[in-house]
């Protein structure tokens, strides 16, 4: 008597989840002050104002534009020329504590509040701590789940 063999799930699987690198977030950082549209257009009705330095998550790409989202989850339309600035995160807790090194035990470096960008200044290590630096030249570590723009 043969027993049934279930079917492969292997290709089922790479179809539902797909090209992991593909599904990964693409941030961009704004270069210059940007006023982003309601379409790719400089005719479109205008949103806002993106400050130099602003992380924008990019959602659609194309050739002169890019609709992005911003930390607030507002999505808009940009300029691709306005994009390329040095990586930044915004701070998403209400208060994060920089550390001096990637441990939650370390001392701490300097106190940030919500909405505060931060200089990325490398890699995150394995366990989900990014080397971040503030505007007035304080450095440390801080925990990935409190910023938004990585």
């Amino acid at each position: 008597m043969r027993i049934p063999r279930p079917a492969p799930l292997f290709l089922g699987s790479l179809l539902l989840l797909g090209n992991p690198a593909a599904n990964a977030l693409d941030f961009r950082t704004t270069s210059r002050p940007a006023l982003l549209y309601t379409a790719p257009s400089n005719t479109a009705g205008k949103v806002a104002i993106a400050g130099s330095g602003l992380p924008l998550e990019v959602v659609v790409d194309t050739e002169n534009w890019a609709k992005v989202r911003d930390h607030s989850g507002r999505l808009a339309w940009i300029e691709k020329a306005a994009l390329g600035g040095s990586r930044n995160v915004v701070v998403k807790a209400e208060t994060s504590l920089v550390r001096t090194q990637p441990r939650p035990d370390a001392e701490v470096a300097f106190r940030v509040a919500r909405g505060v960008l931060l200089g990325v200044t490398g890699e995150p290590d394995a366990y989900g701590w990014l080397p971040v630096k503030h505007a007035d030249g304080m450095a440390g570590w801080l925990p990935l789940h409190e910023v938004w723009g990585r």
